[in-house]
């Protein structure tokens, strides 16, 4: 299901420890940055991960893609969208692109992930109602606002 909502977005600056020997921006580095990126929109939503967590759940990643553009060296900011991708089943995916504050492309950050039922070992079946229950503003993950799983009453 895609919505038309603009992708949630974070700036982030580069920091030396996130530099190789060349001053160029390392492989983890890129992938912590849409880490952090999908930690703040769920923030944003209303997700309190703590609690998350204390409910027997928890995300995972999957499969991770990373595809350079442009690099990123030290001294520069980034932009990292988060834009969150359903489909029926277990799995879903959370895609990332990273824009020099210049508005050029520097890379793409894809996962594959899941949310894991911590008691069972085994990926929750329906995700996306899971997410959507906890959410405040379920739209910031890519789901409706008005979600069946966000009906109370």
């Amino acid at each position: 299901m895609a919505l038309t909502q603009e992708p949630f977005s974070l700036r982030i600056d580069v920091r030396i420890s996130d530099v190789d020997p060349q001053l160029h921006v390392t492989g983890s580095a890129y992938q912590q940055y849409a880490d952090h990126a999908r930690f703040e929109c769920v923030q944003a939503a209303g997700i309190s991960v703590d609690e998350l967590l204390a409910d027997g759940f928890g995300p995972v990643n999957l499969e991770t893609t990373i595809r350079y553009h442009r690099e990123l060296r030290a001294g520069d900011s980034v932009d990292v969208t988060c834009s969150w991708i359903w489909s029926p089943g277990k799995t879903f995916r959370v895609e990332h692109v990273l824009t020099r504050a210049a508005g050029e492309l520097s890379a793409t950050v894809d996962h594959l992930s899941g949310l894991m039922d911590l008691r069972t070992r085994r990926l929750v079946s329906d995700p996306g109602a899971e997410w959507a229950r906890r959410a405040a503003d379920p739209t910031l993950l890519g789901l409706p606002a008005n979600h069946p799983a966000t009906q109370r009453g």
